[in-house]
């Protein structure tokens, strides 16, 4: 037996009470996101507010039980219909989806970058200003995180131990450890990039959305904080040279943020963050106004680490839903989780229609114990969050739906550096959303491929090649999505 994905019949539009940004096509039968308002609208969600504490518990018996359809039953909103009109896609990218020009520091097209740590500073004035006039009318994916430098490199175990480092962990490093750190790393081979978690799935999906692929190019975007430094301009003309706009100005006399990641031979990465400027995130005009034209916000987890810009995040989101927009969090890191979990559940029972996480953040999310599989893990927060993705790295991954989960098996390949691997996962769901993918376990396919070649090379960002080559192999399915075969009951888990 089998469950066949079908499409949300134009009678379920009398219960959606969402309003629905102008992007959408009147046209459709129902709006293109009308999965998660429907699941939103028909569960739970409405009211989990009240009641996010009660979490702590592995069982989940209290949630309603009564909703009768499946995972199976709903179909990922189609937010480009094949037939929509060009006119949103953005000008000025070059046949590649990115200026032709590669600065110094970071040679984005073939993922190689200078191990001159001088060299990262300089910055093409050009890259570094633009006008209103050069923006697009509206914004794909509008993300909100921190804005870092990211230095990398390859360590062996006894430079952790030397520095008194624990390995696979992440830490906030104040300036002189990072300069300590740095000073060992000193004849060592390491790249500069224009980091952070959410950057790296912004990249990612630029470049996979950079050309007219299975639909218009992507407009994306991130907004944080970069200081008025040398590695500031540096931040904004590497996200700008792979089509991300960074649209925050810069702080005056402020310093940017870094975060140096040490992988060793078992592709195990530690991390050092220094958070400079990006310790604070104010809502600007600038902000104010991009949110009122973008189709998804994402809010990058780390943010609920600085206490100031929670209200900030608050704010973004709300402003976000009253115009429409589809609003997802990333999970970022189990620690910042069990510090910040008040914040974070405010944020995601009130807001949150999309929650990326691996399988031990689901975890922490649930308060689960290390024992429990991410499958419990995933279909439990499905009950609150419309559509959650969990990671599980070399053992696959998931997609939870109304206490569902569908399982999606890892992609083959050989694993170089982990680093970035959630972040790749995280740009090819907002692809397959993006660009209408109508099937929840192909949607999950097309993220597991997309991290399958990030992690196989060394760095974390999709290099652009390979990026249309996936967009390419991924555009049939796109444009035939409907048609795709139908998911086995053995992949879907019931309650």
């Amino acid at each position: 037996m089998s469950f066949s994905l079908i499409s949300l019949s134009s009678s379920s539009s009398s219960i959606v009470s969402r309003t629905f940004p102008s992007f959408f096509s009147s046209e459709t039968s129902s709006p293109p996101s009308s999965l998660l308002t429907l699941l939103r609208n028909q569960s739970n969600f409405s009211h989990v507010a009240s009641i996010y504490r009660n979490f702590g518990s592995s069982s989940c018996s209290f949630v309603s039980s009564g909703c009768s359809m499946s995972a199976a039953d709903y179909v990922v909103p189609r937010a480009f219909p094949s037939s929509f009109e060009s006119e949103f896609s953005s000008s000025g990218r070059n046949s590649d989806g990115e200026s032709s020009e590669v600065g110094s520091g970071e040679n984005d097209e073939q993922g190689a970058e200078t191990d001159d740590e001088d060299q990262v500073l300089i910055v093409d004035e050009e890259d570094v200003g633009y006008s209103n006039s050069d923006l697009p009318q509206r914004w794909d994916v509008l993300g909100l995180g921190q804005a870092m430098v990211d230095f990398s490199g390859m360590v062996d175990n006894e430079f952790l131990e030397r520095l008194g480092l624990e390995k696979g962990t992440r830490k906030v490093v104040h300036h002189e450890e990072r300069g300590k750190v740095l000073s060992a790393m000193d004849g060592c081979s390491y790249k500069a990039a224009a980091g952070g978690s959410l950057s790296n799935s912004l990249v990612a999906l630029a470049r996979l959305g950079g050309q007219s692929i299975a639909g218009p190019a992507l407009n994306v975007a991130l907004a944080g904080s970069i200081g008025s430094d040398p590695l500031g301009g540096f931040y904004r003309s590497k996200l700008r040279r792979a089509n991300v706009n960074f649209l925050s100005a810069p702080v005056k006399d402020g310093t940017t943020g870094t975060v140096i990641v040490l992988t060793t031979s078992d592709a195990q990465r530690t991390m050092l963050a220094y958070q400079g400027t990006s310790s604070r995130i104010n809502y600007d005009p600038c902000l104010a106004e991009a949110i009122t034209k973008t189709n998804i916000l994402v809010v990058e987890g780390y943010l609920f680490e600085l206490p100031d810009t929670v209200r900030t995040i608050s704010k973004v989101c709300e402003e976000a839903r009253k115009n429409g927009a589809l609003v997802a969090i990333t999970a970022s890191d189990v620690s910042c989780i069990e510090r910040h979990y008040d914040d974070y559940w405010e944020i995601m029972a009130n807001y949150a229609d999309i929650v990326f996480a691996n399988s031990e953040e689901a975890k922490a999310f649930c308060h689960f114990s290390s024992n429990e599989s991410p499958l419990s893990a995933t279909r439990y927060l499905s009950h609150f969050v419309p559509l959650v993705s969990v990671t599980d790295g070399p053992k696959g991954s998931y997609i939870g739906v109304k206490g569902e989960a569908i399982y999606i098996p890892p992609s083959p390949c050989t694993p170089v550096d982990t680093c970035g691997a959630g972040d790749a996962y995280a740009s090819g769901i907002l692809y397959g959303i993006l660009r209408g993918v109508s099937d929840l376990k192909n949607m999950g396919s097309i993220a597991s491929k997309v991290a399958s070649v990030v992690v196989g090379q060394q760095g974390t960002r999709l290099r652009v090649q390979d990026a249309i080559g996936l967009a390419e192999s991924f555009s049939v399915h796109c444009r035939n999505s409907t048609f795709w075969s139908d998911i086995g009951s053995d992949q879907i888990s019931s309650l």
